[in-house]
């Protein structure tokens, strides 16, 4: 890896994404690319308790960022999330790179659960008087896990994540995603919705 932190910039009408190639999980969005960069940096410290449960050293230049890729965005990225696979995730990683990818993802997971089983069910409503409770975000979570596993070519009846590990670190052939974007997106999914909830905890 490069002494910064190298980050994708995925480019839609209404919403860009910047997501840190090296560390699933840690992606924000903005307006502009510049706020999105912005909203990445802010959310540095927040995001350091993931490599810590992973036991893998976060750098203190983790928000000296290199723009690595810009990506032109569709309507998922003005949606709300991160929808298009960079060039770099196409390409062949180490056996170590890749374990630790999945190490990281295993952390969004475990963040994840540590902060729904400390919040109340019910949530502070959002600024619109809207948002969902507890349990109907963390579902939402693991429903959405099942799509993100047909992007690697695991199809699963019910939320399993040992199997969608599994498929991970074996991704099959078919499978339209390529692993190291798989792994991003359902990482920031998971944290970015842990985040959420310890926002509206009451």
């Amino acid at each position: 890896m490069s002494k910064g932190t190298r980050v994708y910039l995925e480019v839609g009408g209404k919403r860009t994404f910047a997501s840190a190639a090296d560390w699933p999980g840690w992606s924000r969005s903005g307006k502009t690319p510049e706020a999105a960069l912005e909203a990445l940096a802010s959310y540095a410290p927040r995001y350091a308790a993931i490599p810590k449960l992973a036991r893998i050293e976060f750098p203190k230049y983790a928000t000296q960022f290199e723009v690595v890729e810009k990506l032109e965005g569709n309507a998922t990225t003005d949606f709300g999330a991160p929808g298009i696979p960079a060039k770099g995730e196409s390409k062949p990683t180490t056996n170590v790179e890749h374990a630790r990818l999945i190490s990281l993802l295993e952390a969004c997971w475990k963040y994840l659960d540590r902060i729904v089983a400390k919040a109340p069910a019910e949530l502070r409503k959002g600024p619109r008087g809207g948002g969902r409770d507890r349990d109907k975000m963390f579902q939402h979570v693991l429903d959405a896990e099942l799509e993100y596993g047909k992007g690697i070519g695991v199809r699963l009846k019910a939320p399993d994540r040992k199997a969608l590990l599994a498929g991970f670190r074996n991704p099959k052939s078919d499978g339209r995603w390529p692993v190291a974007y798989a792994i991003r997106r359902t990482a920031w999914h998971a944290l970015d919705h842990a985040w959420e909830i310890e926002d509206r905890i009451p």
